[in-house]
């Protein structure tokens, strides 16, 4: 008599697809985020191409933010009722597409044009992958959504230098061909992702606000401490490379690799925060990476040397401790709306502070120095503090 083989429980097969889904999307996360951190690289090159004053060089960075970031709770409201998974399968290859292609606009229109352009593939993706990386975990979420978020912000850290590295061997018309990877990693992602749950798309017309009113307070808490770690997050990415390049002497290629060593420590740090959310309480990870941020940036300032990167490093390293508890906290507050308030805490929120704040700074660096400006922000955090003891505990 044959054998029939027997099928897997529904709990672990709902494991296994949620694991594949996870590593699938961390994986476009990675590419997708190299292109969302390619213009902080590719900057002093625009500048010097084009003529680009700082404002002009700051409004291009709030461009990229307001396309790729702000635009993102559209996407999430859009990919809650379509429920199609070519939101987060297109994304890395319109992203990369665009942004590889910044070398070949003929003028600052056209510039402004494919940053947006390259920018909406960068929102497209983010609520939905969010939204879907961890689907089938019931325990251990946090960590889970670590993983998926410090892909984005390792893919985010090695952008710079990825495009530095193509742009010094084959010119700034020859980043084109970076499109290449993320390219493929669409294909992956059409070809592998599993589909929706019942594998056609779906529209719900309805637009729901409710879940979110009834916990419009502690929402609307977390919304403004990661607008406020945004701040400074976002700033210092678009800056660094000018600021150390125009101020202190850096070569374009030397301020590109220390700006990925900063969003590398930053992918640790998310990482970090996600174990230690799920150990310690997603409360006291976010009033310790408040507090504990700022003496190290203004080490980066204020001191030279080893010292200085050492300060600039460990400073990032922990006020993104809180990107994955932010994200999870919300989710568990509106499950039901997971795509919508993942968009809101991650792209919305990053995206209005840099929509504020860079093209700010660079007003500000015009006027008086880019040091300045950015000695300003770092004062940011410690409101952080008192907004997160108002938490729920």
């Amino acid at each position: 008599m044959a054998i029939q083989p027997v099928a897997p429980p529904p709990q672990l097969e709902a494991a296994r697809v949620g694991l594949r889904s996870l590593l699938l999307l961390s994986g476009g996360h990675f590419f997708v985020d190299l292109y969302s951190g390619a213009l902080g690289a590719l900057q002093p090159l625009l500048v010097e191409h084009h003529g680009l004053t700082l404002t002009g060089a700051g409004i291009l960075g709030g461009v990229l933010v307001t396309s790729s970031s702000v635009m993102q709770l559209a996407y999430g409201y859009l990919s809650d009722r379509f429920q199609t998974r070519m939101f987060s399968a297109l994304g890395p290859a319109v992203a990369g597409v665009f942004i590889s292609s910044l070398g070949l606009a003929p003028g600052y229109g056209w510039l402004l044009l494919m940053v947006w352009l390259g920018g909406a593939g960068v929102a497209a993706f983010h609520p939905q992958a969010c939204a879907r990386a961890t689907v089938g975990m019931e325990e251990k979420r946090a960590r889970a959504m670590a993983i998926f978020v410090s892909s984005g912000t390792l893919g985010f850290a090695l952008g710079p230098t990825y495009f530095s590295i193509i742009a010094s061997r084959m010119g700034l018309h020859g980043t084109s061909w970076a499109a290449l990877p993320g390219v493929a990693a669409s294909a992956l992602l059409i070809a592998l992702l599993p589909a929706t749950s019942d594998g056609k798309a779906k529209v719900d017309s309805r637009a729901d606000w409710r879940p979110l009113l009834r916990v419009w307070k502690p929402l609307g808490i977390l919304y403004l401490l990661v607008f406020i770690r945004s701040i400074v997050q976002v700033t210092f990415a678009q800056f660094i490379p000018l600021y150390l390049h125009l101020e202190r002497g850096y070569s374009v290629a030397h301020a590109s690799y220390t700006l990925s060593l900063y969003l590398a420590f930053g992918a640790v740090g998310g990482f970090l925060g996600g174990h230690l959310a799920d150990r310690f309480g997603g409360r006291l990870v976010i009033l310790v990476s408040m507090a504990a941020s700022t003496p190290f940036l203004a080490l980066f300032l204020f001191s030279q040397g080893a010292l200085s990167l050492a300060g600039l490093l460990l400073g990032g390293l922990i006020l993104l401790f809180t990107i994955p508890v932010n994200v999870v906290m919300a989710q568990e507050l509106v499950p039901s709306q997971a795509g919508t308030v993942s968009a809101l805490m991650m792209g919305f929120a990053w995206g209005t502070a840099g929509l504020i704040f860079i093209p700010l700074t660079g007003w500000v660096s015009d006027h008086f120095s880019m040091h300045y400006a950015l000695t300003g922000l770092i004062g940011f955090p410690i409101l952080g503090v008192l907004l997160s003891l108002r938490l729920p505990r």
